[in-house]
């Protein structure tokens, strides 16, 4: 997951949810994705960060809050919010470094309280949410 950091200037501001002039990527992967929110022609509106969903960290014993990385309405009427994450957060760890296999499973398993918090809050609401994956960037 890239390391690139900054501000997304949107070509069509009036789409986005929030403050256009605040739009922040983390990442080479959430400014990719929000190039295509930005430039979709299927996109009626979005937000990056914009909301929370609380969720239970079984890591720490406590109810935290999840800022979802996107959300989206598409001209078909369908709405998504999408989590963009590396492969490897998406499953538990095989490290032979128990050092590193503890990080990582720690990271799995908080991610995995967040997406699950995530599915049922979306289910609720009538959207869909998804993790996307550096495989899945230009599918959405």
């Amino acid at each position: 997951m890239g390391t690139l950091k900054g501000f997304f200037k949107a070509k069509n501001p009036k789409r986005y949810i929030g403050n256009p002039e605040m739009i922040v990527y983390r990442s080479s992967w959430e400014f990719r994705v929000m190039m295509q929110l930005d430039h979709g022609t299927n996109v009626v509106r979005w937000a990056s960060e914009e909301f929370s969903i609380p969720y239970y960290d079984p890591t720490t014993n406590r109810v935290r809050r999840y800022f979802p990385d996107f959300y989206v309405e598409y001209t078909n009427g369908k709405t998504f919010v999408f989590e963009v994450k590396p492969a490897s957060q998406t499953k538990p760890s095989k490290s032979k470094n128990a050092r590193r296999l503890l990080k990582e499973n720690i990271t799995y398993a908080r991610n995995l309280a967040k997406w699950n918090s995530a599915t049922t809050y979306c289910e609720d609401k009538g959207w869909t949410f998804k993790v996307i994956t550096e495989k899945q960037l230009g599918l959405i």
